[in-house]
C-alpha cells in the first residue's frame, strides 16, 4: 500500500516529524507533530495509533528515517515524503468526497 492508496481512504495516523516551529508554520490538518528525535521515546504511544502511520517532514529526508526505524521496531507505517504532498492529497480526497 502506498500514501495514495491510505490516504484517501483516510485509514491512517499521520504524523509529522519536523519541529514544532517548523510545524507551527503549516501542518496537514489533523497531523500530530512527534519531531524525529523524539520518535524513538515515543514508540508506545505509536503503537497505539491508528495504522499505517503516514510520516512526514519538509522533504522526505526525516520521514524517512523515522520511517526506517518504525518499521524496524515492527510498525506498519509509510514516507509520505513532504507535507506538502501529504496535503495536496488530502484536499483532493475532499474534493472528491464533497463533489
Amino acid at each position: 500500500m502506498n500514501t495514495k492508496q491510505t490516504i484517501p481512504s483516510m485509514m491512517a495516523s499521520i504524523i509529522d516529524v519536523r519541529s514544532p516551529e517548523e510545524f507551527a508554520g503549516g501542518h496537514v490538518a489533523n497531523s500530530i507533530n512527534i519531531p524525529l528525535q523524539e520518535i524513538p521515546g515515543r514508540l508506545e504511544e505509536l503503537k497505539l495509533m491508528k495504522a499505517p502511520l503516514i510520516l512526514c517532514c519538509a522533504s522526505g529526508n526525516r520521514s524517512g528515517q523515522a520511517q526506517r526505524f518504525l518499521a524496524q521496531s515492527g510498525l506498519d507505517c509509510i514516507n509520505g515524503g513532504s507535507w506538502l504532498d501529504v496535503n495536496n492529497l488530502m484536499a483532493k480526497q475532499t474534493e472528491l468526497k464533497n463533489a
